[in-house]
């Protein structure tokens, strides 16, 4: 679209795309880190405040770009998205492992609840990002043009039900918690390989916690 003078004005998705914040997603980045630290030292296995460290060195960047005019390129959003998800998802694998491996030590039943909680929590996060990152090619990608999302089928993309519905945050955090919950999904339906794969290493980190994890701290108690 072109004003009088000729110069090029963005239409209202494109002005979505570049001024809408990814805050749900930022606070659920700094939320694993926090639940991170609260893990005990032993599950965690390094400085409490490493990860949330971590995650503000790479977050500070995107945090610049959106309350600046100094943009970075949605490639480079990308990049820095997924690197970022790669890390929380190896630190929340390690203090998996770092549990099971301390079920037969001195954690006792209550620890072990609470620390199960937390990496239960930290689960539905991190998967919840990840279906946030990819779906559709990412948020950016969603809101820049007519394309869709089509890793997932969601309730409202149904039969025509809004054709310009466009998935938040807080929707993919459902997916995850329904997945979580119910090792399978709900109302919302994983279309492509990489959806599928994703809900199901969800769903096996969380029965991995139930079982082992659970079961272990009844009987302790």
């Amino acid at each position: 679209m072109n004003d009088q003078s000729g110069v090029s004005i963005p239409n209202a998705r494109t002005r979505r795309a570049i001024f809408a914040p990814h805050w749900g997603a930022i606070l659920a980045l700094i939320a694993i880190g926090v639940v991170y630290a609260l893990l005990p030292q032993k599950v965690n296995g390094g400085p409490a405040w490493l990860l949330l460290t971590i995650e503000g060195v790479i977050l500070l960047p995107l945090l610049i770009s959106i309350l600046t005019e100094h943009r970075l390129s949605l490639t480079t959003r990308r990049i820095g998205s997924l690197v970022l998800l790669g890390v929380v998802t190896l630190a929340m694998s390690v203090a998996v492992v770092h549990l099971i491996f301390t079920l037969k030590h001195d954690l006792n039943g209550a620890t072990l609840l609470y620390t199960g909680l937390l990496l239960y929590a930290c689960n539905t996060l991190v998967f919840s990002l990840w279906y946030w990152a990819v779906d559709g090619g990412g948020a950016d990608e969603r809101l820049l043009s007519e394309h869709r999302s089509f890793d997932f089928l969601f309730p409202q993309q149904m039969g025509g039900f809004d054709a310009v519905w466009i998935p938040g945050y807080f929707d993919y955090l459902y997916v995850a918690f329904t997945g979580a919950t119910a090792f399978s999904p709900t109302d919302t339906m994983p279309l492509t390989h990489r959806a599928k794969f994703l809900m199901m290493a969800e769903a096996f980190l969380a029965l991995l916690l139930i079982s082992f994890v659970v079961s272990r701290a009844i009987n302790i108690i």
